[in-house]
């Protein structure tokens, strides 16, 4: 793939997620710069469902914009921060997915894998506060030191959620953080509902090991799927 492919496939993914209900006006996606790893592709700060090629920027990991000037996502501290402190990763996304959100509020019930294909959002999801360094400040990621803290307790998770916010979701690839992030959304609907019926069975640890080695790819199911509804795949 060159360049301009990966490109289109973040046009894609802004498109994919807007259609499934992960990101509505807010929340966005970035790859790391597949020839610069000191580097990432984030769109201008526009609603990712009309995200266009034109759209995307180029920033260095400290968020600083290597494009001529557009509106910036001003969370962008969220990619910059996370592609600093995991060299593996090469996907985020931001989202407010609000099947996730109870799950960042609760004292009591942990967010953990229930169904099979969801095993990629991984078996521990820490809960980032902001407050815990940052009380009274605004709930948004819009500095870099926020950005290490929320990194931080990330640690080597695949997700993190944020107290009252949202959620970021990493990936070794685009493929494999937009179909966590989408299996992450649908996960919490389940887990929610089974919630309501009493106690549930999560997936053992083992399971969830064993479901995690099936990275996606440009020709996976689940990726062509997902175009194919959303209209991108003719883009």
């Amino acid at each position: 793939m060159d360049l301009k492919d990966h490109l289109r496939d973040l046009v894609i993914a802004n498109r994919i997620l807007a259609h499934e209900g992960v990101v509505d006006a807010f929340g966005h996606v970035s790859i790391r710069h597949p020839e610069r790893p000191d580097r990432f592709f984030l769109a201008a700060g526009r609603s990712p469902e009309l995200v266009v090629a034109d759209d995307i920027m180029e920033y260095d990991l400290d968020c600083v914009s290597i494009s001529p000037a557009h509106d910036m996502y001003v969370e962008r501290p969220i990619h910059g921060a996370i592609y600093q402190s995991r060299p593996d990763v090469h996907s985020v996304i931001h989202n407010h997915a609000h099947e996730v959100i109870p799950y960042s509020i609760s004292k009591t019930t942990k967010l953990r894998p229930v169904f099979i294909t969801a095993a990629s959002i991984g078996k521990d999801i820490p809960v980032w506060d902001n407050r815990d360094k940052f009380r009274g400040s605004s709930m948004l990621v819009t500095t870099m030191e926020q950005g290490h803290d929320l990194a931080r307790t990330l640690g080597q998770s695949t997700v993190t959620l944020m107290r009252g916010h949202g959620c970021a979701v990493t990936g070794k690839s685009i493929y494999d953080a937009v179909q966590t992030a989408v299996l992450l959304k649908d996960n919490a609907k389940l887990l929610s509902e089974g919630l309501r019926l009493g106690e549930v069975i999560y997936l053992a640890d083992d399971e969830i090991e064993a479901m995690s080695h099936r990275p996606p790819g440009p020709k996976s199911r689940a990726w062509q799927y997902w175009a194919a509804r959303c209209g991108a795949a003719l883009l």
